[in-house]
């Protein structure tokens, strides 16, 4: 029997999230697994929104429906979900995809909450068997694994960011279509009447290929500026430790960890971080882990794919300047 997947395609700042793409290029792999059906995704938003809508059938998407207007271009909980879980009824599908991003976090278990149906959240492995799927999600701050499949349906699961690639081959644009709201911005209990994002050109820790983290090793908030030149150099975004951001160093969203952000870059430059179980919860599923440490026996190096033992001080203004000669080169 063939299988509906719907995925709700988180749009921000003018384009799609990643994890947004990854979760319908998921989808479009899994759904000949899943006995073949259709990927649809539903793009809630503002006039950019829609403009943008088509491109999602270049990872996979065979069709997107579009809750567009302006009172819809910033995220609000309520809106958001009340939209999504009316597109789950009238699609009726066997999964609902959508991203682990901070949104994400808020709006997925509303919807299955709202669907009265089981959620499985922060998946990093999905395997299907007909329309039933196994998921895989960390547990205890990433010190176990559970394997998850879900009774009921539509089986909602979030998918951390960076945990699934994109389409290796883009498609064409997908057929765009509205979809009705059936309620106004007087109808919810609170409105979003601005938004003030902090500006940077570089990626979102939760969605950058390669992070570039720093902790109390470092001193002094001023020599950051080391990891800055190292993070330009890679096109990296920096990121930092619980114990630097308690001191004042780095504001809250550079903060990788348990009560900070959840990261699976492809590359993780742990530099000046000892290895606290709070860092390693948020950062452990990184493909690639390279830490930096004058202590040989810092909790770090345990999970690190590469390790250096010497003093940061030297070690990255060496590392930066020769991979400044192979760039040139």
């Amino acid at each position: 029997m063939a299988s509906k997947i719907l995925v709700v395609a988180e749009f921000r700042g003018g384009k799609f999230k990643k994890g947004a793409l990854e979760c319908v290029a998921e989808a479009a792999r899994l759904k000949n697994s899943m006995g073949g059906g259709e990927v649809t995704a539903l793009v809630i938003g503002g006039a950019a929104a829609k403009q943008a809508a088509a491109s999602l059938g270049k990872q996979g998407a065979d069709r997107v429906l579009c809750a567009c207007a302006d009172w819809l271009e910033h995220f609000n909980g309520d809106a958001y979900g009340r939209i999504a879980v009316a597109a789950a009824k009238a699609e009726a599908p066997s999964v609902l995809f959508i991203s682990a991003t901070l949104d994400g976090k808020d709006l997925a278990p509303r919807i299955a909450a709202a669907l009265d149906v089981g959620y499985a959240p922060d998946v990093t492995k999905l395997v299907a068997d007909g329309e039933k799927l196994t998921l895989t999600r960390p547990l205890y701050a990433g010190k176990a694994y559970a394997t998850v499949v879900l009774e009921t349906s539509p089986q909602v699961v979030s998918i951390r960011p960076n945990a699934v690639p994109l389409a290796e081959s883009e498609g064409g644009d997908a057929p765009v279509s509205d979809f009705a709201v059936d309620f106004g911005p007087d109808d919810l209990a609170s409105k979003v009447s601005s938004v003030e994002a902090a500006k940077s050109e570089k990626a979102d820790l939760t969605e950058a290929e390669i992070i570039v983290s720093g902790g109390r090793g470092l001193k002094g908030p001023e020599n950051f500026q080391l990891l800055e030149e190292l993070a330009d150099v890679l096109g990296a975004t920096v990121g930092a430790s619980r114990a630097v951001v308690d001191a004042g160093w780095r504001p809250h969203s550079d903060q990788v960890g348990q009560t900070g952000k959840t990261v699976s870059p492809n590359l993780y430059f742990a530099i000046g971080i000892s290895g606290a179980i709070q860092h390693l919860a948020g950062m452990s599923t990184s493909k690639t882990i390279v830490a930096i440490n004058k202590d040989p026996e810092a909790p770090i190096f345990k999970v690190a794919d590469y390790g250096i033992v010497g003093d940061l001080f030297e070690v990255v203004p060496r590392l930066t300047e020769e991979l400044k000669k192979a760039k040139a080169g």
